[in-house]
């Protein structure tokens, strides 16, 4: 089911870059400036390190049966049903974010777009397309990523030329003023985001990547834009707008994009919030095409398109139910979160290595 889908390197790292950009344009900038005020960019650079080191950690998992999924390297590494049992809490995790970052486009667009249309609709709307594109296949969204790619970073880097004639650098003084903890608290925040949650690339790295080695590479190349990329927002925001403003703004590039004048001409921030739906996209059928060919491989289905439909029901209602307010979500993201997705994003790959390691051992002797 899996094995016979191919994506080429190019469309795989255009994918991780998409992935990696996400929500996490929208709401990491204000999470860290609330934190670390100026210094965010220093937590982000931090974090993007870290990132580096955990796709490391991913690759090394991939190379263990390269013609396997993460689910059924549970199955084969930890027994059928131990393996089956983490499956299945890593499908629910995987699903469960789904509908999260449904909440958040829908918060979002109701928020700062089209403040008069029913939340309701947004989520209905969007998971829509997010349903269509799984049932079209990886393919499809590999080729779709590559097709969007180019706007996106042609629009990126239009924000920067515009946005750069109002930076201040008195925004960003005095740099290293905040203490250890806050620092420390502020990059695993970004970390859990950034770079713990590519964990459900190995759902299609490597059985899906055309070549797998050059797509270890591809895998570094995509977290390190997706991550300069992140790193630049983050720093444009603090320089414009002042870390106070920034801190209070939920979505601080948004408001970032609104301050580019172009006489009344062109809406740059429409623009941008295209733009960023884009990514969220990507970010979302992500995680859902990992959640639906977990499941349908863990019933031994032959084909996951059954599954989009139904899951993509249960989805809506997840996202509409799973946050009362923005407020909750924001206080998840800096509690609750970190230990969930370290779960799946670090220790059950560190558990995977050292079973492999502990067989490999025991089978030599």
């Amino acid at each position: 089911m899996v094995r016979d889908i191919k994506i080429n390197v190019a469309q795989f790292t255009v994918l991780v870059i998409l992935y990696s950009v996400g929500t996490a344009v929208l709401i990491i900038p204000s999470t860290l400036a609330e934190i670390v005020k100026q210094d965010a960019w220093i937590a982000a650079i931090l974090g993007v390190g870290l990132g580096m080191l955990l796709v490391l950690l991913y690759n090394a998992v991939g190379n263990i049966y390269p013609e396997m999924t993460l689910v059924e390297k549970n199955d084969k590494l930890l027994g059928r049903w131990l393996g089956k049992a983490v499956s299945i809490t890593f499908i629910f995790f995987a699903f469960i974010t789904a509908a999260d970052l449904l909440y958040y486009m829908a918060d979002f667009i109701t928020t700062q777009i089209m403040a008069d249309t029913p939340a309701q609709a947004i989520h209905i709307l969007f998971a829509c397309i997010v349903i269509m594109g799984v049932r079209l296949g990886l393919e499809n969204l590999a080729r779709t990523a590559e097709f969007f790619f180019p706007w996106f970073i042609l629009l990126f880097i239009i924000l920067v030329i515009f946005i750069s004639p109002q930076i201040d650098y008195h925004n960003i003084q005095p740099v290293f003023d905040t203490g250890i903890k806050p620092m420390i608290r502020s990059t695993l925040i970004f970390t859990s985001i950034f770079s713990l949650s590519p964990v459900v690339f190995l759902m299609i790295f490597p059985v899906s990547v055309n070549q797998p080695k050059k797509g270890q590479k591809a895998f570094l190349i995509g977290t390190f834009i997706g991550g300069f990329i992140l790193i630049i927002i983050i720093a444009l925001a603090i320089l414009v707008l002042g870390p106070d403003t920034t801190g209070r703004h939920m979505y601080p590039s948004f408001a970032l994009a609104k301050k580019i004048n172009t006489g009344n001409f062109i809406r740059i921030e429409a623009i941008m919030a295209g733009i960023w739906f884009v990514t969220i996209f990507f970010r979302t059928s992500l995680y859902f095409y990992a959640a639906v060919i977990g499941l349908a491989q863990t019933l031994n289905l032959k084909d996951y398109r059954s599954l989009t439909l139904p899951l993509g029901m249960i989805m809506v209602v997840f996202s509409l139910i799973l946050h009362p307010n923005v407020l909750h979500g924001s206080e998840f993201n800096k509690g609750a979160w970190i230990p969930y997705v370290s779960t799946y994003g670090l220790i059950l790959p560190l558990i995977l290595l050292g079973v492999h390691a502990f067989r490999k051992q025991f089978l030599k002797n």
